[in-house]
This record gives C-alpha cells, sequence and structure tokens, in this order.
C-alpha cells in the first residue's frame, strides 16, 4: 500500500538535502505497517529495512519458550535495520508492528548501495547506531533495577513521544509482554499512576493526564535516553 508522506516526517531522512531525499522518495516503495505484523524474526536474515514515517515498531528480544521482552521502541526518530551498516545481515531481535503507520522501505542490497552514493546518510546513521545501542543498553538495565511503576511510566512515555500524541490505544496484556511481568504487576501499576492522576485508563485507552508528573514518577532511564539523543543527533543539526 502506497501513499504521500511528508518528506521530514522520518527524523533520519530530514537529515538529507532536499533534492537527495526526494529522490530516495521516488525511488523506493512507501508501505503499510500494520499492527502485529512481523517485519524481522530474529536469526533471520534482514531483507528491508524501514524508516518509519508514522507508528511504531517493537523490538523484542525471545528469552525462551513463549516468553519475550520488549527491550526497545523504533517510531520516526529511527529505523529498522540499521545493522545492516556493520555487515551483518542476520535479525538481532524480533521486529513487531506496535501501531500502524506507514514506512519507507529499501531492500537491504539497495540500501548499502544508497550508504556509498550519500555520506550525509551513513553518518546520521552511523550517529543513530551509536544511541540505539546506548538505549539498549540503558534497557538492560532498566528492567533488572527498576520497579513496575516507574519502568511503566517510561514505557508510556516512550510511546507518546513516537505516537505524538498523549492518547493512544494499549492493552494490559500488550503492556505486560513489553514489561516482562504478570499483568497483575501492570494493573498495580497503572493503578498507582492513576491514583495520582498521571493518567487515565479506560478499557485499552490510555491518556496521559500529566506528561511532567509522568516524567518524574519515571525512572532516569527515560530521561538518559533522551539525553543522549538530543545530544547526539538533535544537536549536530
Amino acid at each position: 500500500m502506497s501513499e504521500h508522506i511528508a518528506p521530514h516526517a522520518n527524523l533520519l531522512l530530514s537529515a538529507l538535502a532536499p533534492d537527495a531525499l526526494q529522490q530516495l522518495l521516488s525511488e523506493h516503495a512507501t508501505v503499510h505497517l500494520v499492527v502485529d505484523d512481523v517485519l524481522d524474526k530474529a536469526g533471520d536474515v534482514i531483507d528491508y529495512v524501514y524508516f518509519p514515517f508514522e507508528g511504531i515498531i517493537s523490538l523484542v528480544m525471545p528469552m525462551g519458550g513463549d516468553s519475550n521482552l520488549e527491550i526497545g521502541l523504533v517510531g520516526n526518530e529511527g529505523m529498522l535495520g540499521i545493522t545492516v551498516m556493520l555487515g551483518v545481515d542476520v535479525a538481532p531481535f524480533r521486529a513487531v508492528v506496535h501501531s500502524e503507520g506507514s514506512a519507507l522501505r529499501i531492500p537491504r542490497l539497495v540500501f548499502m548501495q544508497e550508504l556509498e552514493k550519500n555520506p550525509v546518510l551513513k553518518r546520521e546513521l552511523k550517529r543513530y547506531l551509536y544511541v540505539l545501542m546506548s538505549q539498549l543498553v540503558q534497557s538492560s538495565g532498566c528492567h533488572r533495577y527498576h520497579v513496575v511503576e516507574e519502568r511503566l511510566a517510561r514505557l508510556l512515555l516512550m510511546i507518546r513521544d513516537r505516537a505524538h500524541s498523549t492518547g493512544f490505544y494499549i492493552t494490559q496484556d500488550l503492556l505486560a509482554k513489553m514489561l516482562g511481568v504478570r499483568r497483575m504487576g501492570v494493573t498495580k501499576a497503572a493503578g498507582a499512576l492513576q491514583h495520582q492522576h498521571l493518567i487515565s485508563y479506560n478499557r485499552g485507552q490510555m491518556l496521559i493526564n500529566d506528561s511532567q508528573g509522568l516524567e518524574r514518577a519515571s525512572c532516569s532511564c527515560y530521561q538518559s535516553d533522551k539525553a543522549t539523543y538530543d545530544r547526539i543527533l538533535t544537536a549536530q543539526h
């Protein structure tokens, strides 16, 4: 499915000169990302890289059996498939569409050719690779040391940033899977945040009532991630 997308919708691509960006957009397919679609499976060869314009992709680490742990989110600030820059064509994580939207899709081998033709894009993606690695390390420490309520607040802020909205749909089952806890743990943590009037939640409809308060309730990982992104990517522009 193809549709018109504003050129500035993906922040990595927005670093390109307008003519280079327009050429990239005209030569490659824009696809619609459908919720629960699996774009990559851990251990499989990466066929395409994706630059989301809208929507959110979850990066999930298989933990054995039916257990999975969400370790990162990719929205219009980033891309899926960045590891091919390292010469590795095997997906390290399972990539699942969390929220529908559109993305520029480029075949892996063609993408590698584009990088050689476009040093600006290559430089920008190297910086993004550093940011993503830092965020993944931060996430692993967060899962180990921070309580569910803090982690839930962080996750909701991450979704807000990528959804570009304080209101979105998400079930408790999905939140539990993303946090790697039982649903009861999510119910308790969400109840605590609601009691503080930071969020409202009913039948899957999540509304952040107080963004600043939710940031204070979150663990320090949210601000650390944001600071890394701003320092390495935003400050360079």
